[in-house]
């Protein structure tokens, strides 16, 4: 284990679950939330918890909380707030902040949603260009970290987050004439995103940007029917067109690390219970 210590900004949906497993593999970690009313989930994992808000006029956070070797980010912008705005100079000041504590190394989790819908895969390597004010704001924020730690940074975009407590089928249940269903999906499991994130901690890898990415890509229609199906949600009705979509090749974490995704085959992996 080159790395023993690790502080998660951001112990929600993906960092709780992140920081309980660290923990159970050795590591000693430290967990942040913007909720008092959290703070007991983040000790219950086994990790130190923090109350830490970048949010405010006045910064609110404990500078013991950037002692650590290793620095995960996981903070996406508010959707429903208009916080994309503000995002980049929210990072910034908190890789500030870590530069002045001991952070060696920073693990940007970010989004693949800095692609625009291309109508086409998005190959590896291929320079971003967002089409929405929210995609505009996360590529500055990695920017911002890559200036700040070049090769002691890696970024990793994830697709569309899928999982327990988040079954995206619901927002489809019942309903009719949904658009574009004949459009790829573009979707990595929790697991993955946790495997993934200790692997890269694990094997050092850093000064990194990868797009993390199920390489199963069924269509919309058929990916959402199937969960419906499997979670006993009333089935959706889909338009059989492809109208915008884009789909993103997530081979890097594999070409470049020898990664191994555990999910190849969505039909295959999901049940009941991983949902």
């Amino acid at each position: 284990m080159k790395y023993t210590s690790i502080s998660i900004l951001g112990c929600g949906w993906y960092g709780l679950p992140l920081a309980k497993s660290l923990v159970f593999k050795g590591y000693t970690v430290k967990g942040s939330t913007t909720s008092k009313n959290k703070l007991n989930l983040i000790e219950e994992t086994g990790a130190k918890s923090f109350l830490i808000n970048f949010d405010l006029a006045d910064d609110e956070f404990d500078a013991s909380f950037f002692d650590s070797e290793v620095l995960i980010v996981c903070l996406p912008p508010k959707r429903h707030a208009g916080e994309h705005k503000d995002y980049p100079a929210k990072i910034s000041k908190i890789i500030d902040a870590a530069k002045r504590g001991s952070i060696a190394k920073v693990l940007m989790i970010s989004s693949t949603s800095v692609y625009a819908d291309v109508n086409r895969e998005v190959l590896a390597g291929e320079l971003p260009k967002p089409d929405t004010e929210a995609g505009e704001a996360i590529l500055h924020a990695e920017e911002y970290v890559k200036s700040a730690y070049t090769h002691n940074a890696t970024i990793v975009r994830f697709s569309g987050l899928i999982g327990p407590g988040r079954n995206l089928a619901r927002f489809f249940a019942g309903k009719t004439n949904i658009p574009n269903g004949l459009a790829p999906i573009n979707l990595i499991h929790l697991e993955d995103c946790i495997k993934l994130t200790e692997y890269l901690i694990a094997e050092d890898a850093f000064g990194f940007t990868l797009n993390a990415s199920s390489p199963d890509h069924p269509s919309r229609m058929e990916f959402y029917s199937k969960v419906a199906e499997i979670t006993g949600l009333e089935l959706p009705g889909f338009i059989p067109e492809l109208v915008k979509w884009k789909q993103i090749n997530g081979n890097e974490p594999v070409s470049k690390l020898n990664y191994k995704y555990l999910v190849n085959n969505w039909s295959e992996f999901l049940t009941v219970d991983k949902l």
